[in-house]
């Protein structure tokens, strides 16, 4: 038997392995392609995770509005001098945690010392312009009583006069003399009269400050007066707070009374006023709960409550409010002031100004 060709064997194994290419043998149909269910399934959880999860973030919401808008509050005293002066020393420094009566700083007082004793003058003068007018003759009665003695000659010559002038003894001169004499000495004695009179409504004390000579009485309130400025040249604290802008304190500085020179920020004041969408308030009313979070402190919970919601939207009370009367007017979304209390102590230091996320429940439910 002759050898076979190697090439040729392999050619035949591979169109035997091979029908397709066999040269008139049938074709026989190929097997359809699985369909991948696995990556169809995978295509349509992936949406379907993300509606289930919508709605239930969406029923979670529903009973609450919630604002970021919202920022801490404190009350801050403006401190101011009450009598202007030169500030001579200075108690307190920026940041520095007071009470209530602490001494701030203090004005030159030699000025109001100057007026105190200039004060005390004024009392002694009145004092002795009161003893001198309860001395003198016209309180006394001596005028009086000289023009009543004046009066008495005066008739008594009168007297005489008139029956010598009767007589023919005398002349008619003298006898009219006589008559004005008289005349004279009744008009001094009203008017001594009069001079009693009137030192005694000098000497006299009204309703409001009774059985105190009158000008005794201002000389004292103007004492006292001199003595409350001397005493405002120690300006102390009204509240118990924080010092905030004490570089404005500064030893030689001239003040002028009235003019703010440093803020306390008083304690246990804090609260929260959150700007509300208008299309948030349907469902608010005050005393509804609510949940605060600190930006500051994150995990920081506290509890509160809606305190009160405000008469007006922001821009209604800035410096420029806005004029819709135009031609160009759009509808902008307004926001509402809510003021919100906390009704529990903070374990962090709450500094004003601080922003915060509100929520409010508003189905009346306590989370």
């Amino acid at each position: 038997m002759a050898e076979s060709d190697p090439k040729f064997d392999q050619q035949a194994a591979d169109v035997l392995a091979d029908p397709v290419h066999v040269p008139g043998a049938p074709t026989e149909p190929q097997a359809k392609p699985r369909r991948k269910w696995g990556r169809l399934a995978l295509m349509l959880s992936l949406p379907l995770a993300l509606i289930i999860g919508g709605v239930v973030y969406w029923r979670s919401l529903q009973g609450e509005v919630s604002t970021d808008n919202a920022y801490v509050h404190l009350d801050k005293v403006s401190v101011s001098a009450e009598v202007g002066g030169k500030i001579i020393g200075v108690m307190v420094k920026e940041n520095q945690h007071v009470k209530a009566g602490d001494l701030l700083f203090r004005i030159d007082s030699e000025s109001y010392q100057l007026q105190l004793a200039q004060s005390d003058a004024a009392i002694a003068t009145a004092q002795a312009s009161q003893t001198a007018l309860a001395n003198s003759s016209a309180l006394s009665g001596a005028d009086v009583s000289a023009a009543q003695e004046q009066i008495a000659f005066a008739r008594s010559n009168l007297s005489r006069q008139e029956a010598l002038w009767k007589r023919g003894f005398t002349t008619k001169a003298a006898y009219e003399a006589a008559q004005h004499q008289v005349a004279i000495g009744q008009e001094a004695l009203k008017l001594a009269q009069a001079k009693g009179q009137e030192a005694a409504a000098k000497l006299s004390t009204g309703a409001q400050v009774p059985g105190v000579y009158p000008q005794v009485a201002a000389a004292r309130a103007q004492r006292q007066t001199v003595e409350l400025n001397l005493a405002r040249t120690e300006v102390r604290a009204p509240v118990s707070g924080q010092v905030s802008q004490a570089s404005r304190l500064q030893i030689g500085q001239e003040l002028i009374s009235g003019l703010p020179v440093i803020t306390l920020v008083a304690d246990g004041s804090a609260y929260i006023e959150a700007n509300f969408k208008e299309t948030d308030l349907a469902d608010m009313r005050v005393g509804q709960t609510a949940e605060i979070k600190f930006d500051a402190y994150p995990g920081l919970k506290l509890k509160a409550h809606v305190l009160s919601i405000g008469a007006g939207t922001g821009s209604e009370f800035s410096v420029l409010p806005a004029q819709n009367a135009t031609g160009n007017w759009v509808k902008v979304t307004q926001r509402v002031p809510v003021r919100i209390v906390l009704d529990e102590a903070s374990p962090r230091e709450l500094i004003s100004g601080l922003s915060v996320k509100v929520t409010v429940f508003t189905d009346g439910r306590r989370r």
